[in-house]
């Protein structure tokens, strides 16, 4: 069991460490800060490169303390937040990733609450620091702050939709 819990963190984890990457250098097929705040100014979001760097920092440091163990609840809640808002941005094309869908994130976020709800197992910081077992109501709580941060983040920084609303006052102007 603690071996696959290890082979499990370390690959969810470092997945996600790798968006967070990608959002901020050009390394692993990244576009730099720049293409992470076009990313999200395509996406609707407000914030630019705040939001890009937020978004990018919080997938690196989650994903490397998933991968490790570390403060597993925090990280939990961390990458499921992320998520989560990968997830409501693809949420229009469908459930399938070669749609360009929800999928991927939707299998982060649940092999996250997993590891929330098993713990890291005994190959981990956590328990090497004496931090496990994490209560229930903990990984419970980390989940459910997880879900909510990621949906209140959609809520308050995506712009409404201006299609045809500008496009609409522009061409009544001309």
């Amino acid at each position: 069991m603690n071996t696959g819990l290890l082979v499990l963190r370390l690959v969810a984890g470092l997945l996600i460490a790798g968006h967070g990457v990608q959002k901020l250098s050009f390394r692993l097929g990244g576009h730099g800060l720049a293409g992470g705040t076009e990313e999200f100014r395509h996406d609707g979001f407000r914030g630019g490169r705040l939001t890009a760097l937020a978004a990018g920092a919080g997938q690196i440091g989650a994903g490397l303390f998933l991968a490790a163990g570390a403060l597993t609840p925090m990280a939990v809640m961390a990458a499921i937040g992320v998520m989560t808002v990968a997830a409501t941005v693809k949420w229009h094309n469908g459930l399938w990733v070669q749609n360009d869908g929800y999928e991927y994130p939707t299998v982060l976020v649940v092999v996250c609450a997993a590891l929330a709800l098993t713990g890291p197992g005994q190959w981990s910081a956590d328990h090497a620091l004496g931090l496990t077992p994490w209560p229930l109501w903990v990984a419970v709580a980390a989940i459910a702050a997880g879900l909510a941060a990621g949906l209140l983040t959609r809520v308050v920084l995506h712009r409404p939709s201006t299609t045809g609303g500008r496009a609409a006052r522009a061409q009544a102007a001309d």
